[in-house]
């Protein structure tokens, strides 16, 4: 067949992929058995004796096997121990996958929850301003070696602009909620506001407080957390 296609014009590598073989291979049979017609296909998969290969009953008996009750949440590294202790062979572990696999039987063996679906990624969007803020705590190193003051800055996020900041010597919840509120105060964010402001954060505990949700809630402020 490649003899013809090359005759008539094709090349040796475009005949050769329409029958599934790649160039060096038909080169090696033409090495091995000096003729085209003579070449033995060895690929894996070609039909070829096995001895060891199991038999279609000792498949059966394997399905038959794992799919018992004592035995149907097991995997094979934990069957083949188990029958052995019965003085029972009926294949190898890598046995038991294989006949499983083929059967699909091996993707989930077990109490194991099956895959979840992918939770949609919450997302905020800033079209104007004072619609989504942004809020952390970040270390400011002091002249003092090991000494560190705390930066609180609220910027918003449609404009950058820095809404509120403050320098405190601690972490603490307070210090934020009187930080929003004046940012609130300044930019008059109240709970009257047609569309609600949504203050974004990380998920330290500085923003998870409850000092500072109940501001929060106060304000008519919504919180987001996430990375």
């Amino acid at each position: 067949m490649i003899g013809e296609a090359k005759a008539s014009g094709a090349t040796l590598s475009a005949a050769c992929g329409e029958i599934g073989i790649s160039l060096r291979t038909l080169k090696r049979w033409r090495k091995a058995f000096l003729g085209d017609g003579d070449g033995e296909d060895r690929r894996r998969g070609s039909p070829r004796h096995v001895a060891h290969r199991l038999s279609e009953e000792e498949r059966q008996r394997i399905l038959l096997t794992c799919n018992q009750p004592e035995y149907a949440s097991l995997p094979p590294g934990q069957i083949v121990p188990a029958l052995a202790d019965q003085d029972l062979f009926i294949g190898s572990e890598s046995s038991l996958y294989r006949v499983l696999h083929a059967h699909g039987q091996a993707h989930r063996r077990g109490r194991a929850r099956p895959p979840q679906e992918p939770r949609p990624v919450p997302r905020l969007r800033a079209d104007r301003p004072n619609a989504v803020w942004s809020w952390d705590i970040t270390y400011l190193p002091t002249t003092v070696r090991g000494v560190w003051l705390y930066l609180y800055l609220v910027i918003d996020v449609w404009s950058r602009k820095v809404v509120a900041w403050d320098v405190a010597e601690r972490e603490d919840a307070q210090i934020a909620a009187d930080l929003v509120g004046r940012a609130c105060l300044r930019e008059r964010i109240s709970r009257g506001c047609r569309q609600p402001l949504v203050l974004h954060a990380d998920n330290g505990n500085a923003m998870r407080a409850a000092t500072l949700e109940a501001r929060l809630e106060e304000l008519g402020v919504l919180r987001s957390f996430s990375r």
